[in-house]
């Protein structure tokens, strides 16, 4: 085992947006940081090699040949984001097995290199409110947060003027507005559509969505290189202009920039390196990715941001004396509680009318309702607990639909060369309940090639999670007819594994029990003071919002008060 000489303030695990965050903040405050990566290095724009690619210009039409899909990304080409031009932004399956049992399958999505799924995230961005926050005193269900919207609301405008997000005010109780840029606009079709469920129902309200796009850059997002977004809508394959919020477009710059910062990428890290005499984190212990020689890295903090199951795995991985089971595990709920969203319900349809009107651009948001269901008390006849948000979007039939169509000769291609009819579409993003059986452990026998334990995923649906599904596709045919929509269509994907969201959360939760919960209202560990966990372990709860704006806050909160706390040696 090599010890590297130098020894950092901060240790940064993960480069991702919790990662980012902690390490642009940790390197401002003045503390030397090392951030650590287990995939290679992406630098910004060079690396972008399926950028400005159109797919007639790829072998297969954008599809990725057969024999690397089936030997390496069968997992990995389920996530909306893959393609041609996207696949080296996802891991190999090969390379990063994990287990499940027969009967719960689970998709794990993985962005092994530098910038992490920062590179090719769907950027929707909201903020939670005290809805989510209070939710359990009003159910009784799981545990209570340590956190208000209160405590979070300046820090979510700090990280939305630093990421750029643009959007409405709104004025929705439930969906606090943020610091935001000017939206994009709806389409004739949505606005009409809006009119007419806003004037059929009083809780619904249709906007735009908030995404981390920038349509008006600021003095300080310029000078990090960044510009105003293209609509080219093309952002998984990364964005040179810089225009949605990534790792390498903003953060990286300027963590970069203070002088403070060092990166250590193929890095893999196996272990949190605990002192049993100072009851602190002194380090981690890393494998090299391609080598496999070891080493040690050494701080005073440790900041683990390496996505909700990779946080776990190093946490379940580092064992000692003091905690058998994973490190800050004395309340035994580490690796439990795992989250994710609930997709792949919904309704779509026709739109009659609108045939003179288009769009012009690709435009990288839609539309969003925000929850109806189960507010501040449970709704009458509604048999599951909290709710869901709705996005979606109007659009009108394109030429490759036609792929799909009898027809030949002359008005056959006549029609091709016209825009077809408008369909809209609306898709559930629901709450899973945390639940003590859905879990992450170490399996007994199995390694990875590095060495390691394989993470065992043990996660499936509740009877709670179907009915909200169930709910998701019922109502959002409810609401396409009542808005004029015809041939509507319901639809519950009832084999999308869990995972597919890719919003794993909860494995580490924060609380104010430390029987009950890893980390306190900072994010930090109740049992190791100087060891953090920012990504999405650390939510109590997973709302029913996009979370990585709350990684964000929450990130850049918690290295607030570390570096405080670092500098009065409290650590």
């Amino acid at each position: 085992m090599t010890k590297t000489e130098q020894k950092f303030d901060a240790i940064v695990v993960g480069s991702g947006v919790s990662g980012g965050w902690a390490a642009k903040e940790l390197s401002e405050r003045g503390l030397k940081t090392l951030m650590v990566e287990r995939g290679p290095h992406v630098e910004h724009r060079k690396d972008y090699v399926g950028e400005g690619v159109a797919p007639w210009e790829m072998p297969f039409r954008g599809a990725v040949e057969f024999e690397r899909v089936q030997n390496e990304q069968a997992i990995q080409q389920q996530c909306y984001a893959y393609n041609d031009a996207t696949k080296q932004f996802f891991g190999n399956d090969r390379d990063l097995p994990y287990s499940i049992p027969e009967d719960k399958p689970f998709s794990w999505i993985r962005g092994n290199q530098l910038g992490g799924k920062s590179l090719t995230w769907h950027r929707q961005s909201y903020r939670l409110s005290d809805l989510e926050f209070t939710a359990n005193s009003r159910d009784d269900y799981g545990i209570d947060w340590p956190v208000r919207y209160a405590d979070l609301e300046d820090w979510y405008a700090y990280v939305e003027r630093f990421a750029g997000i643009s959007g409405n005010r709104d004025k929705i109780d439930i969906l606090p507005d943020s610091v935001s840029q000017p939206p994009y606009a709806m389409n004739a079709v949505e606005q009409a559509l809006k009119q007419r469920l806003e004037s059929r129902y009083q809780d619904r309200k249709m906007i735009i969505g908030r995404c981390a796009h920038l349509t008006e850059p600021t003095d300080e997002q310029k000078a990090l290189g960044r510009f105003r977004c293209m609509a080219r809508n093309e952002c998984q394959k990364g964005c040179s202009f810089g225009a949605y919020f990534s790792t390498q477009s903003a953060t990286l710059p300027a963590a970069l920039a203070t002088g403070n910062l060092s990166v250590a990428t193929d890095s893999v890290v196996h272990s949190v390196i605990y002192d049993e005499k100072t009851g602190r984190a002194t380090g981690i212990r890393v494998i090299d990715a391609n080598s496999l020689a070891q080493r040690e890295y050494h701080a005073d903090v440790v900041f683990l941001c390496a996505s909700t199951i990779g946080t776990t795995q190093i946490m379940l991985n580092s064992t000692s004396k003091t905690f058998p089971n994973g490190i800050a595990n004395s309340s035994g709920v580490l690796g439990h509680y795992l989250m994710d969203h609930l997709y792949g319900a919904g309704a779509h349809g026709r739109v009659p009318g609108f045939e003179d009107d288009y769009y012009h651009g690709r435009r990288p948001t839609g539309i969003y309702i925000p929850r109806f269901r189960n507010l501040y008390r449970q709704d009458e006849g509604v048999n599951f607990l909290r709710g869901y948000a709705f996005a979606g979007s109007a659009q009108r039939d394109e030429w490759g639909n036609f792929a799909h169509r009898d027809g030949f000769g002359k008005d056959f291609k006549q029609a091709i060369r016209q825009a077809g009819g408008w369909s809209f579409g609306l898709w559930g993003q629901g709450e899973m309940l945390p639940r003590y059986e859905n879990q992450i452990t170490l399996h007994p026998t199995k390694k990875d090639k590095w060495g390691m334990p394989q993470v065992h995923i043990d996660c499936s649906y509740s009877d709670n999670d179907n009915k909200m599904r169930e709910d998701m596709a019922e109502s959002a045919a409810e609401i396409l007819e009542a808005m004029g929509c015809v041939d509507i269509h319901k639809s519950i994907d009832w084999d999308r594994p869990p995972g597919l969201s890719i919003h794993e959360m909860g494995t580490a939760r924060m609380g104010r029990d430390p029987e009950t919960s890893v980390l306190n209202g900072y994010n930090q560990a109740h049992d190791v003071p100087n060891l953090f966990v920012t990504d999405g372990a650390c939510m109590t709860s997973n709302a029913w919002q996009n979370p990585s704006l709350t990684y964000m806050a929450l990130t850049a909160r918690a290295c607030a008060f570390a570096a405080e706390q670092l500098k009065r040696g409290n650590l």
